[in-house]
């Protein structure tokens, strides 16, 4: 895995990843909240502890309101506004698939969508929405917290984290901030030591947090980094009154200037289903793994590739027999659009830093190359087979990681991976 990355942008390759995979089979195993269930969780409480690890922390954002696949992004620079896509058959039709469009819980909830804020309030609001459906609920957290510290007693513990959820580079720049702020909060009010770990499994699009984030503590001067600090403080600038969150990024180039980020615990990051966007830095981190939900079903024996080619995957999308369509199409080039025209240049000034792949055709270019396994660390392709129900149920793949039916499989192979046998 690579050090000074320097905020490049991860690349797509349909290259064999070889021994940085793992392919498996979802197995419910015991149901959630039995005896057996929480034995498990226990016994997987107990190895983490030896390893080192102290704190959980689930990332995450939500869908309802939000743009998806990004597809804002795309109609707003081209797309078929402009005839990009003429002479390449059933464009049109992904593109129809995957534009924003209210599902019926957003169309009910106007007021659910982004920005979030991390309160009780609005994560009590998510959690009677969606339970589980992309969504860390409290019961999910309850039952990992319970399961992992109960039988051994370990002071083990798990909280969860709610993004903004603006899907564009000056949300997730924002975000990636906010998130070091809270856990430069976690590591001043709770004994966690430069020895021992945290770990931060992240969900979706909010795993763009971490790698963004992996650049900003990485160690070293960089040109690219100053660009950023300038850049989110001319956004904080724009607020009235100016966001608190100044303080944040003086905060961050304090701890660079004084090298104290050698003296915090390492950071093992996980990411579930997360597109293909930044790349990693892992000077600043611990262990990295990505879980995909993919069905290797090719008849190429391709197997680390995604089962269909653009742009015939339309027929494929509403049963999920793929896998994870919001991983696989939610790549460079896709994105909300900013709200305001300010927001808009300041995304742009991010973009010629953060991600060259602008525009329709390059987007096209990067989902072609049907890429799912990162550059960066290691993968666990799981195939959760044929969901339920329609996609507003398994956002087209998308919502198997968050179930309670999952989490127990889920983690089990997390420590495995990560904290051996």
């Amino acid at each position: 895995m690579p050090k000074d990355n320097n905020f490049l942008h991860a690349k797509y390759s349909r290259s064999d990843p070889g021994h940085r995979v793992k392919y498996l089979t979802f197995e419910p195993g015991a149901p959630a909240f039995s005896p057996p269930w929480q034995d498990a969780l226990g016994h997987l409480g107990k190895r983490m502890w030896d390893a080192g690890v102290r704190r959980v922390v689930l990332v995450y954002g939500s869908y309802l309101g939000a743009d998806l696949f990004g597809a804002g992004r795309l109609d707003e620079v081209g797309g078929l506004k402009r005839g990009y896509s003429r002479g390449i058959p059933g464009v049109e039709s992904l593109l129809a698939a995957i534009r924003h469009k209210d599902d019926p819980l957003s169309a009910r909830n106007p007021s659910c969508k982004p920005p979030f804020a991390n309160d009780e309030a609005v994560k009590t609001k998510l959690d009677g929405l969606l339970n589980d459906k992309g969504n860390f609920s409290e019961q999910y957290v309850r039952g990992l917290q319970n399961g992992l510290s109960g039988s051994h007693a370990l002071p083990l513990t798990v909280q969860r984290y709610l993004w903004s959820s603006r899907h564009h580079h000056l949300g997730r720049m924002e975000g990636a901030l906010a998130l070091l702020h809270e856990l430069h909060h976690l590591r001043t009010h709770t004994p966690v030591q430069a020895n021992e770990r945290v770990l931060i499994v992240a969900y979706g699009h909010a795993g763009q947090l971490p790698a963004l984030l992996s650049n900003l503590i990485a160690p070293g001067e960089s040109s690219v980094r100053d660009v950023v600090f300038e850049t989110l403080a001319a956004s904080y600038e724009q607020r009235d009154p100016p966001a608190t969150s100044m303080q944040h990024l003086q905060e961050l180039d304090r701890l660079l200037a004084e090298n104290q980020f050698e003296a915090w615990p390492s950071l093992d990051v996980v990411t579930l289903g997360t597109p293909i966007r930044y790349g990693w830095d892992t000077a600043g981190l611990g262990t990295l793994l990505h879980v995909v939900n993919h069905r290797p079903i090719r008849q190429d024996g391709k197997r680390w590739l995604a089962k269909m080619d653009l742009p015939q995957i339309v027929m494929e999308m509403p049963m999920a027999s793929g896998g994870d369509y919001v991983h696989q199409l939610a790549v460079a080039g896709t994105d909300a659009v900013p709200a305001t025209p300010w927001e808009e240049e300041l995304n742009q000034a991010l973009c010629e830093n953060l991600e060259p792949y602008d525009g329709f055709e390059r987007w096209l270019e990067c989902a072609r190359r049907v890429t799912r396994c990162p550059n960066d660390g290691e993968c666990l392709f799981i195939d959760y087979g044929t969901p339920n129900g329609s996609p507003d149920e398994h956002l087209y793949g998308h919502a198997c990681y968050t179930r309670l039916d999952a989490l127990l499989f889920q983690i089990s192979h997390v420590v495995d991976t990560l904290y051996g046998d």
